[in-house]
């Protein structure tokens, strides 16, 4: 005799999370309209139809076998390979809309959570953006063709001064009855209704702009603000900026994903800077006061200690890119190279040939 346990992959101790998990896996796997085995589909279900069932678990950890006759189903239920028909299969303890949901693409049911059909459209945009904006935010105006609200009907559907009546088809329910062929047999649910979308009542006369849907499409001119501190990747939400709802729906909103260029001059490391600086030999031997370029263009001054190595890095806190989500900002880390001339002076030469002969 086939273990129900094993044939479902799960532990004798497994809770009905993991046994439910574990058959809506395998009854993916093994069904037959979507080319798996039927006897192992067959054998699956049985599994479940046993384990998922306190009494009849009990029984079978017990015994090995449940005895509650041919409307038990453990290890009785009938299959026809041909017409998929499950004989003395137990119904009433079987949740038929959880289990096999997104199986057969049926699910829910009346007073189930629906989605908001009337809601509009998201949409998604991208912007692109210099490193030196990242500095302050931007202010951009950007062009949009979406939907909006009818100016006719001022978005209700129907022509101006015209009644809006209950749905014929749904009788003002939203929703109609449909009824579906399984293997199981015919199933029932309840969907929107396809004559009002789900709203229950529809305009007596529809609006000759819009065609009673409640908006048009246009193109739109939005001003959009991209905060200081933000970085590639990121998505902005604008509520309400997507496209208008049907019939007065609630909008969708408008994504904003942010793309932000490289530097040439400054590099981006989370929320520091780094950049380079070149000095001459001297003043990496002597000391100097340098003056260092911001991201902003402004100019602060770096003392160079006396016998600096090429490659030496130092902090200057706070002129990097502000915190996104905190306060404050990042710091810039200034690289000091010093560079190797490449053509001398003779006077330069002499001087070098001089510290030369003193070894330095």
């Amino acid at each position: 005799m086939v273990d129900y346990y094993q044939l479902l992959g799960v532990a004798k101790n497994a809770t009905a999370d993991d046994i439910k998990k574990a058959y809506r896996k395998l009854a993916h796997q093994y069904h037959p309209d979507k080319g798996g085995d039927a006897e192992k589909f067959k054998q699956v279900t049985e599994a479940y139809q046993v384990l998922s069932n306190q009494e009849k678990r009990a029984q079978y950890d017990k015994f090995g076998r449940v005895f509650d006759g041919p409307e038990g189903g453990g290890g009785q239920a009938g299959f026809n390979g041909a017409g998929f028909d499950f004989n003395g299969f137990d119904f009433n303890n079987f949740d038929l809309g959880d289990v096999f949901g997104d199986i057969f693409g049926f699910g829910g049911g009346r007073g189930g959570k629906r989605q908001d059909i009337n809601r509009g459209d998201d949409i998604e945009v991208e912007v692109k953006m210099e490193l030196k904006d990242v500095l302050s935010g931007l202010k951009k105006t950007i062009f949009l063709g979406k939907m909006t609200n009818c100016k006719r009907c001022n978005g209700l559907g129907g022509e101006p001064n015209t009644k809006v009546k209950e749905c014929f088809t749904c009788r003002g329910t939203g929703e109609v009855q449909e009824l579906r062929k399984t293997i199981l047999g015919q199933v029932s649910r309840f969907v929107v209704c396809p004559a009002c979308k789900g709203q229950g009542r529809v305009p007596e006369k529809p609006c000759n702009v819009c065609s009673g849907e409640g908006r048009t499409k246009e193109d739109q001119k939005i001003e959009i603000k991209i905060p200081a501190g933000v970085d590639t990747g990121q998505v902005l939400k604008v509520e309400g900026a997507g496209d208008a709802g049907l019939r007065g729906g609630v909008a969708g909103d408008l994504y904003i994903k942010v793309v932000v260029k490289p530097g040439h001059v400054f590099q981006r490391k989370g929320d520091d800077l780094v950049t380079e600086k070149e000095i001459t030999f001297s003043q990496a031997s002597l000391g100097d006061e340098i003056e260092i370029k911001t991201l902003d263009d402004k100019s602060i001054s770096l003392k160079v200690p006396s016998g600096l190595q090429s490659g030496k890095v130092f902090k200057i806190s706070g002129k990097g890119i502000p915190r996104f989500s905190g306060w404050g900002k990042g710091n810039l880390y200034v690289k000091l190279v010093v560079k190797t001339p490449e053509k001398l002076n003779k006077k330069q030469k002499e001087l070098l040939e001089q510290l030369k002969k003193e070894g330095v």
